[in-house]
Formats: structure tokens, sequence, C-alpha cells
């Protein structure tokens, strides 16, 4: 049977990996007391930016790798991936955990886990594989990362292992798993914690899962709310338009209703984004949805300001202000200068477009 995909590689430039497992990362370092500064070297987010209350920020795929492999060579012990996934819980799986539940049998639940694995922050590359056994999900790293890939492994088995667990549990445990990497020096540890007989230096990383608990019905399945959960999960999927992009369409639009007040809302509706979507892909382009709001209505009062048609109440109008003094104030913040003096300096001119 080909090889069938269910997740496509999102492109590595782009800061849409939910940071969950960078941020688990700092927590151990932080209980070990290992200096994490130093991951973040040369990096825009630092270790302030996983403490805090807002919540870990998003990553490109490469500063995620890059701070795992700095967190790996600082970290004492061997087997963090097996240590760290094996703490995690259902509740971490958040909305996909309760899309799971809510599946009719075991083997739906883990075909919508695959497809939707970007949603938690996954930075391996999943799909099902039918199998003699069963279905085999296999795993790939986007990109070539030996000096991770055991740890990304490790992380994703051990975690999804517990989740397995909470869902069908305690006597589930997958048929095999095989991994492409050679054995580790801890490799026994495997099949301590995963409950499955594993093999090292095979052609792909996957773990194969028996045909009988694919059948096997959710205690909780309920077809109405997994409709509405796989909404949300589909909706929530990382964007795999470039952030330029973003920003272009977005521009685009603001100045089509340049003299209304938009909502970021219904623009993201507009680019089939959710909100929280086009936010995240306008921080990966280091722009905001205000700041592009602004310079779209700055352009456009420049330049009605330099023609010279229109009293500064109506220019004020167009951009979007029903008072001219916050228009006057926002000019202000804008440029410096106050509307008449931009009017007065460039006179007829004609203003150069961006």
């Amino acid at each position: 049977m080909p090889h069938r995909r269910l997740v496509d590689p999102v492109p590595p430039g782009i800061a849409n990996i939910k940071s969950g497992i960078v941020a688990t990362l700092v927590g151990h370092g932080l209980d070990t007391g290992v200096a994490i500064a130093p991951w973040f070297e040369g990096m825009r987010v630092g270790p302030r930016d996983f403490t805090g209350p807002q919540g870990p920020p998003y990553l490109t795929y490469r500063e995620a790798c890059r701070v795992i492999q700095r967190a790996l060579a600082a970290l004492p012990g061997e087997g963090l991936g097996l240590l760290l996934g094996g703490r995690q819980s259902l509740g971490e799986f958040g909305l996909l955990g309760l899309a799971m539940m809510a599946s009719p049998n075991f083997g739906e639940a883990m075909r919508t886990a695959v497809r939707f694995a970007p949603v938690t922050g996954s930075m391996l590359d999943l799909a099902v594989v039918e199998d003699a056994d069963g279905i085999a999900v296999t795993l790939r790293t986007r990109t070539h990362e030996p000096a991770i890939e055991a740890y990304l492994c490790e992380e994703f088995l051990a975690s999804c292992h517990n989740l397995c667990r909470a869902l069908l549990g305690e006597g589930f445990a997958g048929k095999r798993i095989e991994l492409a990497y050679p054995a580790p020096a801890h490799a026994a540890r495997y099949a301590e914690v995963l409950g499955a007989p594993v093999a090292f230096g095979r052609p792909d990383s996957r773990v194969v899962i028996a045909r009988e608990w694919l059948a096997h019905p959710m205690p909780a399945a309920n077809p109405v709310a997994l409709r509405e959960l796989v909404a949300v999960c589909r909706a929530q999927m990382p964007s795999e338009q470039p952030p330029a992009g973003i920003v272009a369409a977005l521009q685009e639009r603001l100045a089509l209703q340049v003299a209304d007040t938009p909502r970021l809302t219904d623009l993201a509706a507009e680019l089939h984004l959710t909100e929280r979507t086009l936010r995240r892909q306008l921080r990966a382009a280091g722009t905001s949805f205000r700041a592009l709001h602004d310079g779209v209505r700055e352009r456009v009062a420049c330049e009605l300001l330099v023609a010279g048609k229109l009293p500064i109440v109506q220019v004020a109008a167009a951009v979007g202000f029903n008072d001219a003094r916050d228009f006057r104030r926002a000019f202000k913040r804008w440029t410096g200068r106050l509307p008449r003096e931009m009017r007065r300096q460039c006179g007829g001119c004609a203003l150069a477009r961006p």
C-alpha cells in the first residue's frame, strides 16, 4: 500500500510552531539549575518569553530546532525525550485530545490525531500507512536534523503512549516500534517506557498499532461534538502562506476599507484564516494589525493632503476618523508633523508612492 500523507510539510521559515516542546525544555532547565539564556543567543526570543503569563511564543521550525539542539547539549542525562514526553497527560493535547475522545473508534481517533498534529506544536511530519498488522504512523523530521531526531521521536512516542493509555486503558500497547536512527546508549529504556518492542536502524521511523485496537469504541464518542472540534482544529492549523503574502493581502483589504474601521476577525475570515492564526503570521512578519492599519491610513492621508483638494476634516473622515482632533494626533504620531504642516511643506508636489 502506498504511503498516504495526512500532513503536508510546512515551510520551515514561518513562525507557526506552537513552542510547547521548547517550553518544556526551558522548564526542565530551570528545575535542574542549568543556564538557559545561552540557548537563545542571537535569537529574536529569550527565556522571558517562555516563563511569563502570556504563554510561549510561536517559533519557526529552524528556531525551534536550534533551541532544542542547544538545550540537549546543556542538559544532563540521557533519554530526555522519554522523560519529558512521559510526563504529559491527556489534558495537554487540548482540543485535539477532545476530538480524539469524541471519535467513534480508536482508528478514527488516530487519523484525526495525525491529521491535526500541527495544532499541538508537533515538529514531526506524520502519515498513516497500512500495515499487515493494522496501521503504522510514520514519523519524519521536516529537514535533516540528526542532532535532535531522537529527542523529537522520543518525546512524541512517550507523550502519545500516555495519551493512548488515557483513552483506552492501561492495557494499551503498540505492536512494535521501528526507528531510523542508531540505538542510543539508553536504548533499553524505550521498551520500558513505551511498552512495545523497539528496533533501531530501520528504513523509517514508525509505530505499528495492532488491528484489534482500531475498532475499539471511544467511550465519549459524539458525532456532533466531533464535527465542531474538527472544525476548530482545522481553523487552528498553521498557515502555509508566507508572512509576506499575508501582509500584502491584508494591506490590500485595508486600503479598500480605509474609510471604515475594519475588524481583524472579518479580515481574517476573508483570508480564510482564524484571527489567532492571522495575528501569529503578522508577528512572524515582524508587524501587527495596528501597524499595518496605521500605515495604510498614513499613506492615504498623505496623498490626500498633498493633493490639496479636501479640507483636513474631510481627509480625516476619508481615513476613518470621525473627529479631526483624533486624526491630527494620530497623524502627528505617524509622521512627526501635523496635517497642515504636511500640506504646507509639500505644497503641490506629488508624493512618491511606496
